[in-house]
């Protein structure tokens, strides 16, 4: 623990739904949330405006859609957060030479390696580095300053939104006492359920309780690290551009699994969740991992490595179903893990015919099904384009604009920028020559007299303008198209 606050964790708020709403001027104040859009489908982010109806990151995309039908439902699109988080990292990197991502809106800092040696040195710091931000790429991020890691990163999450909380050094007891174990690193839901029915369900319990206590519950090495953490204790230090070798998510059940349809569903649950917080690194891996705890506490573990990189979520959730038909789950499964290592910062395009996977998985439950292919030689029929809700587009005649829906061979276009008002909607052939995809629009205007001929952009040319976006995969999942979301707008002409 340091005697000053001089440990940052900086958080931005809601990140990819607040992208959109910037890059979307109709979204603004509105509920939108952002995922994978199939049946199969998780939520990635959700806006503030969308968290008050109970929709959170992780949850069921069906779930979601059922507790906020009215929202905006978009496709991720990970190289232009990716662009935006270069700019914001940037900016760390220019505040301190130690900074610790840990995902693409999420880092530590320290602040003492930059000289700051008290708490208003430390305060003057992040507020500067909040308004750096939203100068450069019009987002706001939380702050959290304090002694460790942990409580700077439990001050960013008070602060939650556009805020900044500093722990003064000597009051972590005082502070952690109330609040829930579940706050502390290392007490996932298995964990948190085990110590509450031990009667222990705040940090002071645990401190109550006592080390051996809590090395009898939970082991010798995570139970002494956890009676630290509840005493506020946390001596990590911030490590510079962490060597990520694995991506993994799993999940403890209080009830063993025994149903094989039931344990498939979960894995293909995590296999989504993992892809997202493999695309949140900025990674893409070639191996992927089931991990399976049984009934007996025995662990199996199974891979399967493919031909190159990738960070689709239909080809991870197929790999990890292949993986589970050679386990054994006769007698009950406790624990499913789903993991992808071999990362690398580059994702392999068509990856065992990806298109052709998610088409089959995650295709509109309503839409028609695929023309079988033709017998014998003849001329090839034309693919239909498909146009992903959210994703950017650009009108010979009518500029830039975005798609909010697509189907019955119809696309829907809203035509604003990320500086205009809200635009107009108008409805077009999904095969229409003077429609085309586009790269995204900064969402912060570049200096007066900067043009194409000024160089390679700096920090104020965000969200991948006049650059190459990263070779991220974007889903292709044409959603099931709910009331009031942009995706179900498809076929209806605004004036």
């Amino acid at each position: 623990m340091r005697s000053a606050p001089t440990i940052l964790h900086l958080d931005m708020d809601a990140f990819f739904a607040a992208a959109e709403q910037a890059a979307k001027p109709s979204l603004r104040g509105k509920p939108v949330i952002v995922g994978g859009l199939g049946p199969r489908g998780v939520v990635a982010t959700a806006s503030y405006e969308a968290r008050r109806f109970g929709v959170h990151s992780a949850m069921p995309m069906a779930q979601a859609r059922r507790l906020a039908p009215n929202a905006a439902y978009l496709v991720p699109r990970f190289a232009f957060y990716r662009s935006i988080s270069e700019q914001v990292m940037e900016l760390l990197r220019a505040l301190s030479p130690l900074v610790e991502p840990l995902s693409l809106d999420e880092a530590f800092v320290d602040l003492e390696a930059t000289g700051a040696v008290d708490a208003a040195a430390a305060r003057a710091a992040g507020e500067r580095l909040r308004a750096d931000i939203l100068a450069v790429t019009g987002l706001t991020g939380s702050v959290g300053l304090a002694g460790s890691k942990m409580l700077a990163k439990i001050g960013s999450e008070r602060a939650k939104p556009d805020g900044l909380a500093l722990i003064e050094p000597g009051t972590e007891r005082e502070l952690l006492g109330p609040l829930s174990v579940r706050i502390l690193p290392g007490v996932g839901p298995a964990t948190g359920e085990h110590l509450r029915r031990a009667g222990m369900t705040a940090c002071a319990d645990l401190v109550e309780a006592g080390e051996d206590e809590l090395v009898r519950l939970l082991g010798r090495a995570h139970g002494t690290a956890l009676f630290r953490m509840a005493l506020g204790q946390d001596d990590r230090p911030v490590v510079a551009e962490r060597d990520t070798k694995s991506v993994s998510v799993e999940d403890t059940f209080d009830v063993d699994l025994h149903d094989r349809v039931g344990i498939r569903v979960e894995v293909e649950r995590l296999a989504e969740r993992c892809t997202a917080r493999l695309r949140a690194s900025g990674h893409s891996g070639r191996t992927i991992v089931l991990k399976v705890r049984r009934y007996d506490f025995s662990t199996l573990t199974r891979s399967e490595t493919l031909r190159g990189p990738t960070d689709d979520p239909s080809v991870v959730r197929e790999a990890a179903g292949r993986l589970l038909e050679s386990v054994d789950t006769t007698g009950g499964v406790r624990l499913l893990g789903v993991g992808v290592s071999g990362l690398a910062d580059y994702t392999q395009e068509d990856l065992f015919a990806q298109a052709a996977v998610e088409e089959a998985t995650d295709r509109d439950p309503g839409a028609d099904p695929p023309p079988a292919p033709a017998e014998g030689p003849g001329p090839a029929e034309p693919v239909e384009r498909h146009w992903p809700a959210g994703s950017d587009v650009r009108h010979s005649t009518h500029g830039p604009g975005w798609v909010q829906g697509s189907g019955v061979g119809r696309v829907t276009v809203r035509f604003e920028r990320p500086d205009s008002p809200p635009g107009r909607v108008r409805t077009f052939r999904v095969d229409d020559p003077e429609l085309s995809p586009s790269d995204p629009l900064p969402l912060v205007a570049a200096p007066a007299g900067a043009g194409a001929d000024d160089g390679p952009p700096g920090p104020q040319s965000p969200a991948g303008a006049a650059r190459p976006s990263s070779p991220a995969t974007r889903p292709k999942e044409r959603s099931p198209g709910g009331p009031g979301s942009p995706e179900s707008a498809a076929g209806r002409s605004r004036p």
